[in-house]
């Protein structure tokens, strides 16, 4: 399969490091013109740096804090429209149930839930204009399996979830799809600081991989952490036109993880 984006301009939130620079990546190699985003601009920068080098495609590097409506408005004055809008951006982390404050909540909600409600309020209206669009959010297996210790986070990804499925309806019939991918434990510098939360911090990092995943993901089919390569390839198919079928839907990328036959 030839995906060609050619023309589309794609912002990815969240996406200096990780699995968000991995989809920029991906987005980049396909032809898109890429608009990598995160709060520091040094960080924006040296990605961009980064995948232009590596992808010799158009990548350009907008600093702007998209938790908060001030920094959405300062990043749409600098790009009032885009084709394809991956919201990658997510803060998660272990706490006991009990002890997550209201403030703590409210924190996750903002971040991983209204930053890409806030943004798919302000991009999906020119997309519909146009006939053509993508919409896409990076959810996770803990929306579905929430783990005891991160219960915050994993009400947040199923909310995500909700808000999907929600605009995928509100964009019936426009030619614009707005789909969630479900992505499951996956090998990012973040998640290694995480594992070694939760397992010896002597550990090397291939036997605490290991440990990690048999005592607290022994769901995994794969029985490994996914490398963000594999979420970027799932997420740069549905971007393209070959994808036009798929709407409203939670495609998962979790390695099996999610104990069901069903997305």
């Amino acid at each position: 399969m030839i995906i060609d984006l050619t023309g589309k301009t794609a912002l990815v939130t969240g996406s200096t490091q990780g699995i968000g620079l991995a989809i920029a990546k991906g987005l980049a190699q396909s032809g898109a013109r890429v608009v990598v985003n995160g709060r520091t601009a040094a960080r924006v920068d040296e990605a961009a740096d980064e995948l232009r080098s590596t992808t010799g495609g158009e990548v350009l590097g907008i600093a702007a804090d998209v938790t908060t409506a001030e920094g959405v408005e300062g990043l749409v004055d600098q790009l009032p429209a885009v084709d394809v809008l991956v919201n990658n951006l997510g803060i998660f982390g272990a706490a006991p149930a009990r002890e997550i404050s209201d403030d703590e909540w409210r924190r996750y909600f903002d971040v991983n839930v209204l930053s890409a409600v806030r943004l798919i309020r302000t991009y999906l209206p020119g997309m519909t204009e146009r006939g053509w669009g993508r919409v896409l959010q990076i959810a996770s297996d803990s929306a579905i399996v929430i783990p005891e210790e991160m219960i915050h986070y994993g009400t947040s990804k199923t909310a995500l979830l909700a808000v999907s499925r929600g605009f995928a309806k509100d964009a019936a019939g426009t030619g614009v799809t707005v789909n969630s991918v479900i992505a499951g434990p996956t090998h990012t510098a973040g998640v290694e600081d995480f594992v070694y939360q939760l397992v010896d911090a002597d550990l090397p990092w291939e036997e605490a991989q290991r440990e990690f995943m048999r005592k607290h993901r022994p769901q995994s089919l794969l029985q490994r952490l996914i490398e963000p390569d594999e979420i970027a390839n799932m997420v740069t198919y549905l971007s393209s036109p070959q994808a036009s079928a798929t709407t409203g839907a939670a495609v998962r990328v979790d390695g099996g993880y999610v104990d069901s036959i069903v997305p």
